[in-house]
C-alpha cells in the first residue's frame, strides 16, 4: 500500500473537495475557495491602537512579517490548497486579520501540530492560530488572545436510532470514537468513570490513526458516534450528508473553554493581537471571516489577553 505524506492528503482533500462542490453537491452551503491566491479573503485597515501596543523591542522573525504556524489537515480551520503549498481556511484568514490590523505582511507556514509548541517558544514563528485552547498548563509557556469559543459537538450516522447526547448518562455503553490526548477525550473518559461510579456501563472508547476509516466505521454503524470539535465535524456533515449532530458542549466541560492566537509567554504580542481582534469585532470583519468558513456559532463577543483557561488534570 503507498504511503502519502500530510501535504499530499490535505490537497487530494482540497482536489476532492473542489471537484464535488463544482459537481454541485451543496455548494450553496459551502462556497469554498481552495485556491492560494484567496481573492475573496477579508481584509483589514491598519489599527493604530493596537500597533502601538506592540513592543519596540520585540523583533518577529521577519521584519514586518507576521509569521504564523498552522496545522492544515481539517477544513474549516486550514488545509493546503490547490498548489499543495499554502495554507487555507478559517484560521489563515483570522491570522491575516490580526496582521492587517497591525500593518504587516502575513506568512502562514504549515506545521505538524505535536511541532508548534517549540517553534513559538524558539522564536521560529511569531504566534500559532491552529485551533489552540487556552489552559493554565499552556499559560505557563504561552500567552493567549481569544478568538473563538471551544465548542464539541458528538456526531452519529444520519440513520442513527440515537436521538441526543447532553450528559455523562447518554454514552453509557455507547462505543465512541474521540482523538487521543485532546480535551474531549480527557472529557469523555470523566464522564464515563463518572457513569461507572454510578452503576451505569462505561463507554467502549475508540480511536483511529486514519481519519478515513473512522468516518466509514461511524457511518457503518461500527462506532455510534464521534465527538470531536463541533466546527471540523459541522462542516463535514454539511457536505457529505452522511452524519448529524446529536449535541454539543463546551471544550472545557464543565468550564468553558476558548480558542486563542498563542504567543511565547512574555513576548509582549499578545496585548496588541486582543485589541486587534477587538477591532475587527467591532467593525464586522471578524464576523465575515467565520461566516465564510461556517463557524458564526463559536463566535466570541470580545478578545480576551489570557483569561482563566482549563484547569490542569
Amino acid at each position: 500500500m503507498p504511503s502519502f505524506s500530510p501535504r499530499a492528503l490535505s490537497a487530494a482533500f482540497a482536489l476532492s473537495l473542489t471537484l464535488g462542490l463544482a459537481a454541485g453537491a451543496r455548494a450553496d452551503d459551502l462556497k469554498v475557495d481552495l485556491s492560494p491566491e484567496q481573492p475573496d479573503r477579508i481584509r483589514a485597515e491598519p489599527v493604530q491602537a493596537a500597533i502601538d501596543l506592540l513592543p519596540k523591542a520585540y523583533q518577529f522573525v521577519t521584519p514586518g512579517t507576521f509569521t504564523v504556524a498552522t496545522n492544515p489537515g481539517n477544513l474549516p480551520f486550514s488545509v493546503y490548497a490547490t498548489d499543495t503549498e499554502t495554507p487555507v481556511g478559517g484560521e489563515p484568514d483570522l491570522a491575516q486579520l490580526v496582521a492587517d490590523s497591525l500593518g504587516l505582511k502575513l506568512k502562514v507556514v504549515g506545521v505538524a501540530w505535536a511541532d508548534w509548541p517549540l517553534g513559538v517558544t524558539s522564536g521560529k514563528y511569531d504566534a500559532v492560530v491552529s485551533n489552540v485552547t487556552v489552559t493554565e498548563a499552556r499559560k505557563e509557556k504561552f500567552d493567549f488572545s481569544t478568538y473563538r469559543a471551544d465548542l464539541l459537538g458528538f456526531y452519529v450516522a444520519t440513520d442513527s436510532e440515537i436521538g441526543k447526547i447532553e450528559k455523562p448518562e447518554d454514552v453509557a455503553g455507547l462505543k465512541i470514537a474521540v482523538s487521543s490526548g485532546t480535551n474531549q477525550e480527557e472529557i469523555l473518559i470523566r464522564w464515563s468513570k463518572a457513569n461507572e461510579a454510578k452503576g451505569l456501563k462505561s463507554a467502549d472508547i475508540s480511536y483511529y490513526d486514519d481519519e478515513a476509516v473512522q468516518d466509514l466505521a461511524l457511518e457503518s454503524g461500527r462506532i455510534d458516534a464521534y465527538l470531536g470539535p463541533n466546527s471540523t465535524s459541522a462542516f463535514k456533515a454539511a457536505r457529505s450528508g452522511k452524519t448529524r449532530l446529536v449535541g454539543t458542549f463546551s471544550g472545557g466541560w464543565p468550564q468553558t473553554a476558548e480558542i486563542a492566537v498563542t504567543t511565547k509567554k512574555g513576548a509582549g504580542l499578545a496585548d496588541a493581537i486582543t485589541a486587534a481582534i477587538n477591532a475587527q469585532i467591532a467593525n464586522g470583519n471578524y464576523a465575515k471571516v467565520l461566516a465564510r468558513w461556517n463557524l458564526s456559532a463559536e463566535a466570541v463577543k470580545e478578545s480576551r489577553t489570557n483569561p482563566a483557561g482549563l484547569p490542569k488534570s
